[in-house]
């Protein structure tokens, strides 16, 4: 982190900028006053940290889901529609509904993927990138279409109805979605390390053929719900996202959720605790990548080196201990 902080510095002197002046508007954005640590950086983590948190399921499974993108925006389209018609329904039964909603269309729309891997072996790596795209034009569709706003000017889906939203921590922008993150960094955490699933999960991405051959573990069926949980996580996320912050469906709701997710799930180790702190990490830079913006004068995506610096580093030091641990087993 360190080390990608400075290179940022380096660059912006290069560009011209005030590095000092810019650094410091990245942290007042990010964590300089209570109400920018809850109503920025966590907001902003908790899609990252649920979304992360199924990357690490799939990847732990030995299945590359690269289509959370996708996922997350399936999910928001199906809480979205259910949120407009739980109107006078009590709230928690309207915010249950939406988010089962979210959580089952994000497991559909990987339902297809592990279908061609299972029956023709097509890569998921492939198939589930290739439906970010279609996922993304289905909510260009639906916001111009089926449930776009009811003066049909604005691309976008009308407010969800009241009962459908999460409660927010008062004063805040904060929602309910941080404890459902957390629960879930809990569950998986349990599941990986204290059950006879989480095993055979870790034994077939470890050693598929190993874990068929020694542990008679079935690595395709394992990889196949692996991916399914990880598509009903990342259309959690989206469920979350309409529900606690945008209350309505529109183009570009996810700024890379699903893409930087990976980064996240990766610099954990796929570490379902880990997940959370790396999750509040990426969220404190793009809450103040934005205040960076906007009170120094520095383009946002410059916070893109930081975090290219810190998975960079993270891989170089996992790849030497690797080298190590070889050299030592060979001796």
């Amino acid at each position: 982190m360190l080390l990608g902080l400075l290179v940022l510095a380096a660059g912006l002197r290069l560009a011209g900028y005030d590095a000092a002046t810019a650094l410091a508007a990245l942290w007042q954005g990010a964590a300089g006053s209570w109400y920018a640590l809850t109503s920025a950086t966590l907001v902003r983590a908790v899609p990252l940290i649920i979304i992360g948190l199924g990357i690490a399921l799939a990847f732990r499974g030995g299945a590359l889901n690269i289509g959370a993108e996708g996922q997350f925006y399936a999910g928001a389209i199906a809480a979205t529609w259910v949120g407009l018609h739980v109107a006078g329904r009590p709230a928690g039964v309207a915010t249950t509904s939406v988010l089962l909603a979210a959580t089952l269309a994000g497991m559909a729309w990987v339902v297809v993927p592990v279908w061609l891997k299972l029956r023709f072996g097509v890569l998921e790596v492939i198939s589930t990138l290739l439906l970010n795209f279609v996922a993304e034009s289905l909510v260009s569709l639906m916001v111009q279409g089926p449930l776009q706003e009811a003066q049909h000017i604005y691309p976008q889906s009308d407010l969800i109805a009241e009962a459908a939203r999460l409660p927010l921590l008062p004063g805040t922008r904060l929602h309910a979605g941080l404890l459902l993150a957390l629960v879930g960094a809990v569950a998986l955490w349990y599941v990986f390390a204290r059950t006879l699933w989480g095993f055979r999960l870790r034994a077939v991405g470890a050693g598929p053929r190993a874990a068929e051959i020694s542990g008679r573990i079935d690595a395709r069926r394992m990889g196949a719900v692996a991916l399914l949980g990880s598509g009903a996580l990342a259309g959690l996320a989206g469920g979350v996202e309409v529900s606690g912050v945008s209350y309505a469906l529109f183009q570009n709701l996810s700024p890379g959720y699903g893409f930087t997710a990976i980064a996240v799930a990766l610099l954990a180790r796929l570490h379902p605790l880990g997940v959370v702190a790396t999750g509040i990490l990426f969220g404190a830079l793009e809450a103040g990548a934005g205040a960076m913006q906007r009170d120094a004068g520095v383009p946002a995506v410059a916070v893109y080196v930081v975090e290219a610096v810190v998975i960079v580093v993270v891989l170089l030091a996992e790849a030497s201990a690797r080298r190590a641990t070889a050299v030592r087993v060979a001796a």
